[in-house]
């Protein structure tokens, strides 16, 4: 009884062709978004700041998702 073994199947290489194909496309919306948001922020800190918001980290996050979100669009659509 013998048994072959292909070394190109092992759980390793799926792992590494799989974080190859899927993560750089979220990662680069990650990077650019915190471009985007590092442009905006500075704009609107004082507004963010100032008392007029419930919650400021909340919205400063929230911006950042927003930031994300246009980017990953971005991306998709270009």
């Amino acid at each position: 009884m013998s048994h072959s073994v292909h070394t190109s199947s092992t759980p390793l290489t799926d792992l590494i062709f799989g974080a190859s194909v899927y993560f750089p496309p979220l990662f680069k919306a990650v990077l650019l978004g915190f471009f985007f948001w590092l442009l905006i922020h500075p704009l609107l800190r004082n507004w963010i700041y100032s008392g007029e918001i419930w919650h400021p980290t909340l919205l400063d996050l929230s911006l950042f998702i927003l930031c994300v979100s246009a980017s990953l669009w971005l991306l998709i659509t270009w």
